[in-house]
């Protein structure tokens, strides 16, 4: 996502839009939208007036040039554009956020080209020019220079090229022979055992390099080879040719793996078809040979023959098809799309195609893609292959797919609804003239509902930190006894307010696990906070733990709302729920789970959760390893205490005016002398003469940023020996570091924690 505020159009945006910033990042953070997005400015120059004029822009797959690694590539993206209002509502700025959709289009344009291909190579007889046209149909597809079909000699050690595709850019090499050995054993020897092979640049690429003229006379600059073996030997390749350096991508590479695999399909099925006519019994040897299933069919719908490959996938033997009637052997399949394509080439003599679910009594289904062609008897030859692996993956990309619109859905719900309560609070404190039990109560429903968006950002936070394996466990000895105990603490008022009663039932003996433990608390928080809310009020809950063998067992188990059989086996995927109602009284965002997930199997752990079904409750299982218990040295008995500090002068530094005001606040509220500044350089000019004891900086400053401001005080004597906190929204791990390597001595990210802030100038001693 991005955002463009102001007059000028500040440009500001998060790590994954970095990705299409490409070398621009991180130059362009701040800059003018104008200048960062230069080359591109009047194309886009009509969604920005559409927001600034206060209306929302969609714009679904649009191809842009992104640097993922050290070379470009295209990608596709879906924006979504809407107006930012300032405090007097109106429009200052736009806010845009942004989907990759690069997969989801490339595998549309992919089925499509495929489909494009079947349908040209369809009609045509001759191998020939099934090489011809799938050769054509790719070059330009890809925008290449040439495609050539190699058949190889492996005795003679050569290819000859019958007919080739060119651009008219490069020479044709029809009717060419070629020494394999011409091209380099690098190239050539992978080749041989099936590998495909592809170089960027063939002047510089250590394989070629000594074969240079071979590559100068052909024209080949860069290029990919698709190999095919039959018996252990290299019969044929599939070459695919730049004039320029190109990076091949694993799509580029992918793509060509299945054209090479559909041409060989079409040209060995063209071949089968004239040998068919002509010496069918010698043909047999070519079909038990090929990588597709093929079955023969006569006038009548029995089976003539099938090869070993079509064997396999129908789970057949060669006695139970041959000579018995199609339908007899397959009825499941009479009203399949499968027979109904068989009739429409029996009955029309047009060839055709079609997908169908193979039910298989005793083992899994599977997909099978079917193509048949008229015979010169009335009958039909089939072509049949296995797409289940494909077929599985579509299915996973669209649930993917649906699951995560469904969640933006849910995370634009969840972020209005508190902003409804703050507004109203809001513009009654702007009224001024309130008593003071207004002025409080208007507070505390901004600070409630303020803590409830950070609660959500911090889930999404820690949700993605976790599955990205960012988190790093601070792992020591932990009792069961510890981590219910501080749970409970956490979930207690929830449980109180809807009168539900809570089990605890734990072993007696000290039951210790290695571990981190704010982490596994969160844990069992988690499943405890959705046992109470998805649990009607006055139901019952139990938390039970105990050791079996070498593991610690706790169970939360609840009478609340229950799961499908189906969703108990996806529970635990990120963005997982199951149907809620429109009001979503329920809340939460579908990442619990996940990250209950995530964290225990970072312990070494497992989890899983059963439900005998809707309305019948749930039951939450963590197993984690235990480990022997030591026992605690003084140190760890002792109780931390927080020392009390005195009147302190402290500087804050923000450049958000009412950020740091309500800061000073709260500050003044606990004690200390505040000083205000909201630029850099007079905030270190001020601090020079007043010496403050602490400074609070804000990182995002202008001018002189909170990073070089906290270099610039630790470099002078009058200021190195204070106190400095970065107070910023920047939090990443990173973010940390930097901070620390200018100077600061704590990092806190907003909104401040007050309890966290006063702890530590508590320990500061006034200078």
């Amino acid at each position: 996502m991005f955002v463009a505020w102001g007059p000028e159009l500040g440009f500001l945006y998060n790590d994954a839009y970095a990705v299409i910033m490409g070398d621009k990042h991180p130059r362009a953070l701040g800059g003018r939208f104008k200048d960062i997005w230069a080359e591109i400015w009047s194309d886009i120059v009509p969604i920005v007036e559409r927001a600034l004029s206060n209306r929302s822009a969609y714009f679904e797959d649009l191809p842009l040039t992104v640097k993922r690694r050290d070379y470009p590539e295209q990608g596709f993206f879906t924006f979504s554009y809407s107006p930012l209002h300032d405090d007097a509502g109106e429009v200052g700025g736009m806010y845009c956020t942004v989907i990759e959709t690069t997969d989801r289009v490339l595998a549309e344009r992919r089925a499509a080209f495929e489909l494009k291909v079947s349908d040209a190579l369809r009609p045509l007889t001759f191998p020939e020019d099934v090489v011809a046209r799938a050769s054509e149909l790719l070059g330009e597809e890809l925008n290449l220079a040439r495609v050539i079909y190699g058949e190889c000699d492996d005795s003679s050690r050569t290819f000859f090229v019958p007919r080739d595709w060119t651009n008219s850019t490069v020479p044709s090499l029809a009717g060419m022979r070629f020494a394999l050995d011409d091209f380099g054993p690098g190239i050539t020897d992978p080749m041989r055992v099936g590998e495909v092979v592809s170089a960027t640049d063939s002047s510089t690429d250590p394989r070629t390099t000594a074969f240079a003229d071979s590559y100068g006379m052909t024209g080949i600059r860069s290029f990919v080879a698709v190999p095919l073996i039959k018996a252990g030997r290299l019969v044929a390749f599939l070459g695919l040719h730049r004039r320029d350096p190109y990076r091949w991508t694993e799509t580029d590479i992918q793509f060509a793996r299945d054209m090479a695999e559909r041409t060989w399909s079409a040209v060995e099925a063209a071949r089968a078809q004239a040998e068919l006519r002509a010496e069918r019994d010698r043909s047999r040897n070519i079909f038990d040979t090929m990588a597709e299933g093929f079955m023969l069919l006569d006038s009548q719908w029995n089976v003539l023959y099938m090869n070993a490959e079509g064997l396999r996938i129908a789970e057949k033997s060669i006695v139970q098809v041959l000579g018995r009637s199609h339908w007899d052997i397959w009825p499941e399949a009479i009203d399949s799309e499968a027979a109904r394509m068989y009739r429409r080439v029996m009955a029309s003599g047009e060839a055709g195609t079609a997908e169908y679910c193979q039910r298989n009594p005793g083992s899994d289904d599977i997909w099978v893609e079917v193509r048949a062609y008229p015979t010169s008897e009335g009958g039909i030859a089939s072509f049949f292959r296995d797409i289940t692996e494909r077929k599985v993956a579509e299915q996973k990309l669209k649930a993917a797919d649906q699951r995560k619109d469904e969640f933006l859905a849910m995370l634009a719900h969840e972020l209005r609804n508190p902003l409804a309560p703050i507004a109203a609070a809001a513009e009654l404190l702007k009224i001024g003239k309130l008593e003071d039990a207004q002025v409080r109560h208007s507070s505390a429903i901004i600070a409630r509902q303020v803590a409830h968006i950070t609660g959500l950002v911090n889930d999404l936070l820690d949700v993605s930190r976790v599955t990205r394996g960012l988190v790093t466990l601070a792992r020591a000895p932990i009792t069961v006894q510890t981590i219910v105990e501080e749970a409970i603490e956490q979930v207690r008022p929830l449980i109180q307010l809807r009168r539900q009663q809570l089990t605890v039932d734990l072993p007696l003996e000290e039951a210790t696990v290695l571990g981190d433990k704010p982490r596994l608390v969160q844990v069992v928080v988690n499943l405890l906070n959705n046992a109470a809310k998805f649990s009607p009020d006055q139901r019952h809950i139990e938390i039970r733990a105990e050791v079996d063998a070498d593991d610690l067992v706790m169970a939360v188990r609840d009478e609340g709302i229950g799961m499908e059989a189906e969703l108990t086996t996806r529970a635990f995927e990120l963005f997982a729920q199951a149907e809620r109602s429109s009001d979503r009284s329920l809340g939460g965002l579908g990442l619990g789970l996940a990250l209950v997930k995530h964290l225990v199997e970072l312990h070494g752990g497992a989890v899983h959760c059963v439900s005998p079904g809707p309305e019948k409750g749930s039951t939450f299982v963590v197993r984690l390893p235990l480990m022997q218990p030591h026992p605690k040295s003084s140190e760890e008995r002792s109780v931390a205490r927080i020392a009390v500090g005195n009147r302190l002068n402290v500087m804050i530094v923000d450049d958000n005016v009412d950020a740091a005001e309500a800061l000073a606040m709260l500050l003044e509220s606990c004690g200390h002398e505040v000083v205000v500044e909201h630029r850099s350089r007079i905030a270190l000019e001020r601090a020079l003469k007043e010496r403050p004891d602490a400074y609070l900086l804000d990182i995002g400053l202008p001018e002189m940023d909170g990073n070089e401001l906290a270099r610039q005080l630790r470099s002078r004597p009058e200021t190195a020996g204070a106190m400095l906190i970065a107070v910023t929204g920047y939090g990443q791990e990173q973010d940390r570091q930097r901070s620390a390597e200018a100077g600061f001595n704590h990092h806190l990210v907003k909104p401040v924690v007050m309890k966290e802030l006063a702890e530590l100038l508590a320990g500061i001693k006034p200078r």
